[in-house]
Parts: C-alpha cells; sequence; structure tokens
C-alpha cells in the first residue's frame, strides 16, 4: 500500500527540524516539495524546499485540479501539495513526507485516510514558541504576532491528528518520531 506521513504544526513548533530527521533516519521516506506563493526565507531553494509560485500560476493549478489540497492561508498567500509530486514518490517505492500547516494535513488525512500517519508537533507552550520564532530571525515583528496569533487557534485542532508529539526536548521527540514512524512504515 502506498503510505504518506503529515507533519502539521504552528509555526514554529519544530517540524521541519523532525521532518529533517525522519528523512535522514529512514531511506524510504521521500519529502514532498509542496507549493507556495510566499517569498523564500534565508536560504530557501525553489524546488528543493517549495515549488515557488506566483498567486496567478497557483490559481491556474488549482484551476487545472493539480493539488491533492491547497489553503490560502492568508490574503494571497498559497500552499499546496501537487498530485504529480505524490505520484513520483510513489512510484519509486517510497513513502511521502510532508511538512505542512494545520489545514493542509488535516485535508491531507481526510484525502489519504488509512494511508496516512499524521502527526501533530506541539510547542511546549505560547511563550516558547513566540520565543522560537523571535529567535529565528526570519521573520518581522507583526509577521511573528500574526503567527502567534494564528498558532493559538491552530493548537485546537491537534486532536484531529493521529498523533500528538509535544517538542519541549528535541532529542526526545525525535525518538518519539523514529518509534511511531517505524511502527507505521512496518520496519
Amino acid at each position: 500500500m502506498n503510505k504518506v506521513i503529515i507533519f502539521s504544526a504552528p509555526s514554529g513548533s519544530g517540524k521541519t527540524t523532525l521532518v529533517k530527521h525522519s528523512l535522514e533516519t529512514f531511506p524510504e521516506l521521500q519529502f514532498s516539495i509542496s507549493c507556495t506563493t510566499r517569498q523564500p526565507r534565508g536560504n530557501e531553494v525553489h524546488a528543493v524546499d517549495y515549488h515557488f509560485l506566483t498567486p496567478d500560476e497557483f490559481r491556474q493549478k488549482i484551476s487545472e485540479d493539480a493539488f491533492v489540497e491547497f489553503e490560502e492561508v492568508y490574503t494571497d498567500k498559497y500552499y499546496g501539495t501537487l498530485k504529480a509530486e505524490v505520484e513520483k514518490i510513489w512510484e519509486q517505492g517510497k513513502t511521502v513526507i510532508f511538512d505542512v500547516d494545520v489545514k493542509g494535513g488535516i485535508s491531507l488525512k481526510n484525502y489519504f485516510g488509512e494511508q496516512a500517519l499524521s502527526i501533530f508537533i506541539e510547542p511546549p507552550s505560547i511563550e516558547e514558541l513566540e520565543r522560537r520564532l523571535v529567535s529565528r530571525a526570519t521573520d518581522d515583528a507583526e509577521t511573528i504576532k500574526i503567527r502567534v496569533a494564528k498558532a493559538e487557534e491552530e493548537l485546537s485542532h491537534a486532536g484531529e491528528f493521529d498523533r500528538i508529539v509535544i517538542n519541549a526536548d528535541l532529542n526526545e521527540a525525535k525518538k518519539e518520531i523514529e518509534s511511531l514512524i517505524q511502527h507505521f512504515i512496518g520496519n
């Protein structure tokens, strides 16, 4: 059976770090590169971290029914998962791993059902989440304020995921993730 593993979390929870760890630990996993209309952050590279599209390009793909799921997270800030990306990974005999926002994670779980393991990465507190967002220095103060407010709402959806991992201690979270993935993919 083709399988997918979905990681979702409020921004700053450590989700991307845990996804990278999972990819390094399990060679049978392949990252699904999402599409977005936001600008690259830091050292992000097109077709490696994201497929960076203009809002018009994204809307064209919507009209072509090219997405498994997509969300307009903020006005003209779209994120989505291309059907072709998932098929390409499955054709290689690998399990797809997603790093998506909370709404996207719920949509993917609904779409893939039992083929999916959905994992919600939870920060130890809103205060710690805000500290992490400030320390990574990729967003301005107003963006951080918006992300923290959104995180409070996103945390209310944690129960819609198969598993919740609280990322208070990164090494413990890594161990928990490894165990969940091993069980799901049958290693």
